[in-house]
C-alpha cells in the first residue's frame, strides 16, 4: 500500500474510477514489470494469516503506455518490403512470442516462418526476410496471455495492413510507392485549388456503391465499384461534374475503408418486388442483409486498407490501392475535393472474435474499458481508446497514411466526441505537415456515453473544440429546420413540423397543437445557424432580448457554441435519419402539392446555402431522394439506398423500410407510402436538381456568404425583420461587402420566405440603394422563375416575396 498522493497526470487520467486502496509496486519489482505483464498478473487480497479475500487482474493501458512511450516514434509499423529484404514490425509488448507467416498467394500454403525479435524499449517485435516479397501476403503468429482466456496462439492480420486478400483474411505486401500500385498518371495529377478558407467547403456526401449500383450508364463491372468513378461520361459523373461547376468544392464519401459485415467475394442482390405499401420488400432484403452487397460501412476492420468490395478484384491486393487512386483522380479531374468519412471510435468486433484484430495484438489494450474492466459500447459496437497512446497513434498514422498516399483533401470523423480534443490537434498538426497543405477536419461532435462532460478527457465535442479549428455538425438549425429531433417515432413525426414545414403557419392533421411562440422560436434558432452558431454573435429574440448566441436555449445547452464559422458544419440532411423528402412526407399537409414539396426541400436547402460556416449535403438532397421513410439505412441494401441519375423517380414508395428500425411506425407509413399523389413527377426532380445548383452559384458568387472569421461575422452580417413584431416566416439576412476580399457586391440581402403565401416586408434601413435580383435569379434559364417575379420598391425599401422563395438582392 502506498500513502503517497497519486502523481497528477496519473490522476487526470483515471478520474473514472472510483476512490480506493492506492497501491505501488516494489521498487525492487519495477525492472520486472515488462516482463509480468506479459502474463497472468493477478493481484489478491489476503488476510494475515494467508486467507484469500479477493483478486483482481490489472487494467494494462497506463502501465504500457508508461513502459513504452518511444513506441509513439516508431514510424515503420507493418510491412516495409525493399530490394534486399522485407521486414515486419508489430507492436505487442505482452505478447510472449510472435512470428510471421508470409505466404505466396491469397489463398495459398505457408511458405515460411520468420521469427520476431523483441525490442524491450519499444514494445515491438521484428522480423526480417531477405527479398523484396510485395504482392505476397502474410499474418503474425501472436501468442498472448488473454484475461479470462488463457494463454492464446493468435493468427492474426496486421493492424497496418495497406492491403488484404479478399474478405480480410491475410495482409498484403505492398510499398504505397510502388508503380504497380499507381493508375497512370497518379504522379503529379492535378488537384483541385486549395480552399482559401474552411468556410468554403461546400459538401456532398456520396456512398460508393449508391453512386453507380443503379447507373445503366456505368459499365456492368465497374458499377458499385471505384472504377465507376472513371466512367466520366456516365449518368452519375455527369450529375457531380455540373454541381462542380456551380460551387460544390467537395464529394465526402461514407467509409471506404475495410470493412467487416459486406463479403468481398459473392455478395448477392436480392430479386425484390411488392406493392408500394407492402412489407416483401424489406423482408427479402433482411433474408440475405449478411450475404448482400450494402452497407453504409460504420464497422471497421483494417483502418489503413482500402473496402476490398468496392475493387474489381478483392483477392488482389493491388487491385484496391490502385482503383481507389483511380477513383480519387477522377474526382479531381471533375474539379471535387475528396473527402473520407472515417471511424476510430470503435471497431467491429473486440475479444477472440475473428473480426477481432487489434484485441487479439494486444489484448486489453486498444478498446475503451469501464473501472471494472468491462468493455465500453456507447458508440454502436466495441468502443476504442484513442487516449491511449497507441491507439491514437495509430489514429494519426492511418489519416496521415490517407492524405499523403491517397490524396485525400478532408476527412469527416464518425463521433468524434468519444476522442480527446489532444489527440485531434496533434493529428491536425502532424496531417498539415506530412501533406504541406491545409487538411480540413469535421466531425460528430455528440457528447454521450462514458465520456460526456470530459469524464475521462476533453472531448473533441460541440462544446469543448472552440478554437481549435476543426468543426463539427450544429444540430440546432438542422432540428428547427426539419421540425422534432432525430429520435421522434409515433404520432410526434407528424406533428413536430418543422420552419419550412408548416410549423403553426401550414399545420398539418396533427400539428395544431402548436403556437405561435413555437415558430418564432424556430425562426431564431435558424438564425443561429445563419449566423455560423457564434457563441458572442448578438441577436435580437423573438422576446425582444438582444442576446449572445450562447445565451439562447438548445435543449439546455448553449445554441451558439463556436469561436470561428470554419468550426461548424450546417446541414439539415445526411446519411443518418430520414431523408429530407421523407421528412416532408411526414410534416407536410397530406394536400401539399408537388411541386410545393421540391420548394420546400430548396427552402431547407437555401438555409444551408445561406449559413456561415461549412455547407454539407447529402447526395441526393438535390434530387428528392426518397428511402421509402427508412430512418436508418445502413444495412437496408441497395434497394433502400437507390440513387437515380436519370431523373424519372425519387425512390418513395417501394415497401415498408426494414422493420427493425421502423416496425414500430409501419402503420403511419402505409398510407402514406400508398399515397400515389405523394410520388413527385420527373419535372419536379429535375427542377430540385437545376434550383440546387442555382443556389450554390449564389454561395460561390461571394465570399460574403462564407465569412472567414467571427469577426467579419459580426460586422457584416445583420438580421431584418426580427424581435417581437417579426413577420416569423421571413428571415432576411444583409451581408454589407464594404472593402472585402471576393465580397463581388457592395450588398447582400437574402431572404427566406416558408411561408404558403406571399409577403411583403418594409425595410427603412435598406431603402433607397439599388437593390436588383441577383444575377443567377436574372440569367437565362434560371431555375427558379417564380423567385424572378419578387419585387422591390427601391425607394420604401419595401420587397414583396413569393410564397415559399428563397430569394436574393444585391446592390452591384
Amino acid at each position: 500500500m502506498s500513502t503517497a498522493e497519486l502523481d497528477p497526470a496519473v490522476a487526470e487520467r483515471f478520474k473514472f474510477v472510483a476512490a480506493g486502496v492506492r497501491l505501488a509496486v516494489r521498487s525492487a519489482d519495477q525492472s520486472r514489470i515488462g516482463e509480468l505483464l506479459k502474463r497472468q498478473l493477478v493481484l489478491v487480497q489476503e488476510t494475515a494469516d494467508g486467507e484469500v479475500r479477493n483478486a483482481t487482474t490489472a487494467q494494462l493501458p497506463g502501465a504500457l503506455d508508461d513502459l513504452y512511450a518511444a513506441a509513439a516514434a516508431v514510424g515503420d509499423l507493418g510491412v516495409t518490403p525493399g530490394a534486399e529484404s522485407t521486414v515486419f514490425k508489430l507492436w505487442a509488448p505482452t505478447a510472449q512470442k510472435v512470428s510471421v507467416a508470409i505466404y505466396d498467394s491469397a489463398t495459398g500454403p505457408t511458405v515460411a516462418l520468420e521469427k520476431a525479435s523483441f525490442d524491450a524499449a519499444t514494445g515491438v517485435w521484428r522480423a526480417e526476410r531477405s527479398g523484396d516479397l510485395s504482392g505476397r501476403t502474410y499474418r503474425w503468429v501472436v501468442e498472448v496471455f488473454v484475461r479470462g482466456v488463457g494463454l492464446v496462439r493468435q493468427l492474426v492480420t496486421d493492424p497496418y495492413s495497406v492491403s488484404l486478400s479478399a474478405d480480410s483474411k491475410r495482409s498484403y505486401i505492398a510499398s504505397l510507392s510502388a508503380a504497380a500500385l499507381k493508375p497512370a498518371g497518379w504522379d503529379g495529377h492535378t488537384r483541385p485549388a486549395a480552399l482559401a478558407a474552411a468556410p468554403d467547403m461546400s459538401i456532398y456526401e456520396l456512398h460508393v456503391r449508391d453512386f453507380s449500383a443503379n447507373d445503366a450508364t456505368v459499365p456492368e463491372a465497374h458499377r458499385g465499384k471505384y472504377l465507376a468513378f472513371t466512367d466520366t461520361a456516365s449518368n452519375g459523373m455527369r450529375h457531380l461534374a455540373a454541381l462542380a461547376g456551380a460551387g460544390l468544392t467537395d464529394v465526402h464519401l461514407l467509409p471506404v475503408f475495410d470493412i467487416a459485415t459486406v463479403p468481398e467475394t459473392g455478395c448477392v442482390t436480392p430479386t425484390i418486388s411488392g406493392a408500394p405499401d407492402g412489407s416483401t420488400q424489406q423482408a427479402a432484403v433482411g433474408a440475405v442483409k449478411s450475404e448482400d452487397c450494402f452497407n453504409w460501412g460504420y464497422d471497421p476492420f483494417h483502418f489503413n486498407a482500402p473496402e476490398g468490395s468496392y475493387a474489381s478484384d478483392a483477392d488482389d491486393g493491388a487491385a484496391r490501392v490502385r482503383e481507389f487512386r483511380s477513383m480519387v483522380m477522377a474526382l479531381h479531374a471533375a474539379g471535387l475535393r475528396v473527402g473520407m468519412d472515417v471511424v476510430y471510435n470503435h471497431t467491429t468486433a473486440a475479444g477472440q472474435n475473428d473480426k477481432a484484430v487489434l484485441d487479439r495484438v494486444v489484448p486489453g489494450y486498444y478498446q475503451r474499458l469501464n473501472a471494472v474492466g468491462e468493455l465500453e459500447t456507447s458508440t454502436c459496437c466495441a468502443n476504442t481508446a484513442t487516449e491511449n497512446l497507441m491507439m491514437g497513434k495509430l489514429m494519426l498514422d492511418s489519416v496521415v497514411l490517407w492524405a499523403t498516399q491517397y490524396g485525400i483533401d478532408s476527412f469527416r470523423f464518425d463521433l468524434m466526441g468519444h476522442q480527446p480534443r489532444a489527440v485531434m490537434e496533434q493529428l491536425q498538426a502532424a496531417v498539415d505537415a506530412a501533406t504541406g497543405r491545409r487538411v480540413d477536419l469535421i466531425g460528430e461532435g455528440w457528447n454521450f456515453g462514458e465520456v460526456a462532460d470530459g469524464a475521462r478527457f476533453v472531448q473533441a465535442s460541440q462544446l469543448s473544440l472552440n478554437g481549435s479549428g476543426i468543426a463539427t455538425f450544429s444540430d440546432r438549425a438542422r432540428d428547427a429546420v426539419r421540425g422534432g429531433s432525430p429520435f421522434d417515432g409515433g404520432d410526434a413525426l407528424i406533428a413536430n413540423q418543422g420552419y419550412v414545414n408548416g410549423l403553426y403557419y401550414d399545420p398539418n392533421a396533427l400539428g395544431g397543437g402548436k403556437t405561435a411562440t413555437d415558430l418564432l422560436r424556430a425562426a431564431d434558432l435558424v438564425r443561429v445557424g445563419l449566423a455560423g452558431s457564434i457563441r458572442d454573435y448578438t441577436l435580437r429574440t423573438y422576446t425582444g432580448d438582444t442576446r449572445e448566441l450562447q445565451a439562447i436555449d438548445y435543449n439546455g445547452q448553449p445554441a451558439g457554441y463556436v469561436s470561428q464559422p470554419g468550426e461548424v458544419v450546417n446541414y439539415v440532411e445526411n446519411h443518418d435519419n430520414q431523408t429530407l423528402f421523407d421528412i416532408g412526407v411526414y410534416k407536410l399537409p397530406l394536400a401539399t402539392s408537388a411541386e410545393d414539396r421540391a420548394r420546400v426541400q430548396m427552402l431547407a436547402a437555401a438555409v444551408n446555402v445561406f449559413s456561415q460556416g461549412v455547407a454539407y449535403f447529402h447526395a441526393g438532397i438535390d434530387t428528392l431522394r426518397s428511402k421509402s421513410l427508412d430512418r436508418n439505412s445502413y444495412d437496408s441494401g441497395d434497394w433502400f439506398n437507390k440513387l437515380d441519375w436519370t431523373y424519372t423517380s425519387n425512390n418513395f414508395g417501394v415497401g415498408l423500410p426494414p422493420e427493425g428500425d421502423n416496425g414500430s411506425n409501419w402503420d403511419l407509413m402505409r398510407p402514406l407510402l400508398a399515397d400515389t399523389e405523394l410520388l413527385p413527377p420527373p419535372a419536379q426532380i429535375a427542377w430540385t436538381r437545376d434550383a440546387f445548383r442555382d443556389l450554390l452559384r449564389i454561395r460561390a458568387s461571394s465570399t460574403l456568404f462564407r465569412l472567414r472569421s467571427a469577426a467579419d461575422v459580426k460586422a457584416r452580417l445583420a438580421f431584418r425583420n426580427t424581435g417581437a413584431s417579426q413577420v416569423p416566416t421571413v428571415l432576411v439576412g444583409h451581408l454589407s461587402g464594404s472593402g472585402y476580399a471576393g465580397a463581388g457586391f457592395g450588398e447582400i440581402l437574402y431572404f427566406v420566405n416558408v411561408d404558403d403565401e406571399a409577403r411583403t416586408l418594409t425595410i427603412p434601413e435598406d431603402a433607397g440603394k439599388a437593390w436588383v435580383l441577383h444575377p443567377v435569379h436574372r440569367a437565362t434559364g434560371a431555375a427558379d422563375t417564380r423567385a424572378a417575379t419578387a419585387a422591390v420598391d427601391t425607394a420604401a425599401g419595401r420587397f414583396t416575396l413569393p410564397a415559399r422563395t428563397a430569394v436574393v438582392f444585391v446592390v452591384e
